[in-house]
């Protein structure tokens, strides 16, 4: 075993899988609207509890947002957490107004209805503009805030929370060495060396007490299931299938259960409530992805808190592991990908061992790897929950010495040289299909 990569595979984990509220790229908008106008020094009035105070401060506030083609993709059509609302200009304008600069992925954990009122305000007098920028970045979202005499800039790249640039009017005041464009996450990962193999080792080796925080992937998704099946939000896919469950048009057992629950999160997360998911590789749905249909198959499966925390982990790094060959953003569905290291993690306690556990993860990528990412929006829900089903299809198969084989599309023999012909599909030939898809939902 290699166990001088468990480290690093721990250093990922810890890193890639936090919790975020909302969806990680209108968040990486309002994260950099809160730093610009806490470097403008107006932070503390802005944040009065006093609606007219706010609204005085502001009321002369322009905020120019500039972002990449990918993260216009992602923020045009999703729920903004706490607003009602959708789209990157009203994640600017709260991100200014009630933005915790220190908070991350969280930094509109503290609006308030009030914040939202003075947000809204800002958006009916045209006092926020937003576009697309012409960089190679993937992931990039640039933020300019113009106050009075004073202009402030915040520049994050390449991660949903990496600064990059600040500059205060007309100084820099940040700057890192060189923004770059991360064409293959995979040159910097410490997967470099590493194989599904060496990830299944960690998984079932390591001591407990050092993954036993993997729990609360457990803890807050499942927590934004229960909101999204009892609450209204989004397309309500998993309430869905609980109403044709009470019509008699579908019936219980591990997948629809899988489904339901899954959805739900989804749904919630979509829709803009007010409760963080624990997101994987800078996604909330990924989080989803990759946690509830294992926390569900534990359930079913009345696994031991052990195989679930094991289980947590092999399905979050796998997933870590496979999205680490491919671009931040892309075409393809980031939660077909989570949901393959779902389908790991279930076969695991479906007793399967590293091979059964390949068989998976090489049927679901003959499965799901065509699905699109065609922007953020409630209907992701859908593609979560299919994505689990498919998960879920893999492991029963994988389980009884079924998979797709290596004479079949991109799937080789090999799992790992499959996952490297994933990426190859998802950071080549479908970097197309994402000027495409965005052309197609900018002139609708």
């Amino acid at each position: 075993m290699k166990q001088h990569l468990w480290p690093l595979f721990l250093e990922a984990v810890t890193r890639d899988v936090v919790p975020a509220l909302g969806c990680t790229e209108p968040i990486s908008v309002a994260l950099a609207a809160a730093i610009a106008i806490d470097e403008l020094g107006i932070k503390d009035p802005a944040s009065s509890v006093d609606l007219d105070v706010k609204q005085d401060v502001l009321q002369d506030i322009k905020i120019d947002v500039s972002v990449s083609a990918n993260l216009m993709k992602n923020g045009m059509g999703v729920g903004i957490p706490g607003t009602g609302m959708v789209g990157l200009p009203i994640a600017a304008a709260i991100g200014a107004v009630a933005g915790d600069r220190h908070a991350g992925l969280e930094v509109l954990k503290s609006l308030t209805a009030s914040d939202v009122q003075v947000a809204k305000l800002m958006l009916e007098n045209n006092q926020v503009t937003v576009g697309v920028a012409d960089v190679a970045n993937v992931l990039y979202a640039k933020v300019t805030v113009y106050y009075q005499q004073q202009t402030v800039s915040v520049t994050i790249a390449d991660s949903h929370t990496k600064v990059v640039a600040i500059d205060k009017n007309g100084e820099q005041c940040l700057v890192t060495p060189k923004i770059e464009a991360v064409k293959d996450n995979s040159k910097a990962s410490p997967f470099t060396e590493a194989k599904l193999q060496d990830i299944y080792d960690f998984a079932m080796h390591i001591p407990l007490d050092d993954i036993r925080f993997i729990l609360q992937a457990k803890t807050l998704n499942d927590a934004l299931s229960n909101e999204g099946l009892t609450g209204n939000y989004g397309l309500k896919i998993g309430a869905t299938f609980i109403k044709n469950q009470q019509r008699g048009l579908l019936s219980g057992g591990l997948l629809t259960e899988v489904l339901t629950r899954t959805a739900g999160a989804s749904d919630a997360r979509m829709d803009g409530a007010m409760m963080p998911a624990m997101s994987n590789s800078g996604s909330g749905n990924q989080g989803i992805a990759a946690t509830m249909p294992v926390v569900v198959s534990a359930d079913f499966l009345k696994s031991s808190e052990e195989q679930t925390i094991r289980a947590l982990m092999l399905s979050h790094l796998t997933a870590i592991y496979i999205k680490s060959y491919q671009n931040k953003l892309s075409a393809l569905c980031g939660a077909t990908t989570a949901a393959m290291g779902s389908a790991a993690g279930i076969t695991y306690l479906l007793d399967g061992e590293i091979e059964q556990v390949s068989a998976a993860i090489c049927s679901m990528i003959g499965d799901v790897s065509g699905v699109i990412c065609d922007g953020a929006k409630t209907a992701c829900a859908m593609k979560v929950s299919s994505s689990a089903g498919a998960a879920v299809k893999a492991a029963l198969m994988a389980i009884d010495g079924i998979r797709v084989t290596g004479t079949e599309g991109i799937v080789a023999d090999d799992v790992d040289q499959t996952i490297r012909n994933l990426a190859a599909l998802a950071n080549g030939a479908m970097t197309q299909t994402d000027v495409q898809i965005l052309e197609i939902m900018m002139h609708k």
